[in-house]
């Protein structure tokens, strides 16, 4: 887990293709959903922008795809952001991302906030348990990556989640 890809060797290319797509996945994903970064969760990527943003990613593709085992955790992570992501993606472009923050909002402000709660951690708590079943019975590092990478994404959806519900209340 701890070995690093030698630069240029075929399993460093795999790892940086694979990067570049995963996190072109979520910055796509991102794109259709809110091309003015305006419901962006991450206020990190909010203040980059596109093109700061972009130019980050891919230099973190070029550092992380040296190391495989966070490759494979990050790509895991990133390609189920961006399945989020695409989700809900055709409705905040369809009612305009100002639309869509008012709507979520109005919505969340009537909802029971134990109910958004409970349904919030039964749906990270489902997903991270996928991912530890990985970590607990895989062998081999990339099923480890995977798992570990699916427990972050969990983590990442209940973090990004909670911060939103915290600047709605």
């Amino acid at each position: 887990m701890e070995q690093l890809a030698e630069p240029g060797s075929p399993v460093h290319l795999i790892l940086l293709a694979l990067l570049l797509f995963s996190r072109g996945m979520d910055l796509l994903s991102t794109w259709v959903a809110t091309p003015n970064l305006a419901l962006e969760g991450n206020p990190i990527a909010k203040k980059l922008g596109w093109k700061w943003g972009s130019i980050l990613n891919l230099l973190l593709c070029l550092i992380f795809s040296l190391w495989p085992f966070s490759a494979v955790i990050i790509s895991t992570t990133s390609l189920l952001v961006a399945a989020r992501n695409f989700q809900s993606a055709w409705l905040m472009r369809t009612i305009g991302e100002d639309g869509y923050r008012a709507w979520y909002s109005s919505h969340f402000q009537q909802s029971s906030k134990p109910l958004y709660l409970f349904c919030l951690l039964g749906q990270t708590i489902l997903v991270a348990l996928v991912g530890a079943g990985l970590l607990i019975f895989a062998s081999e590092f990339i099923a480890l990556g995977i798992g570990l990478g699916i427990v972050t994404y969990a983590f990442t959806v209940l973090f990004y989640s909670l911060l939103a519900a915290w600047r709605l209340r």
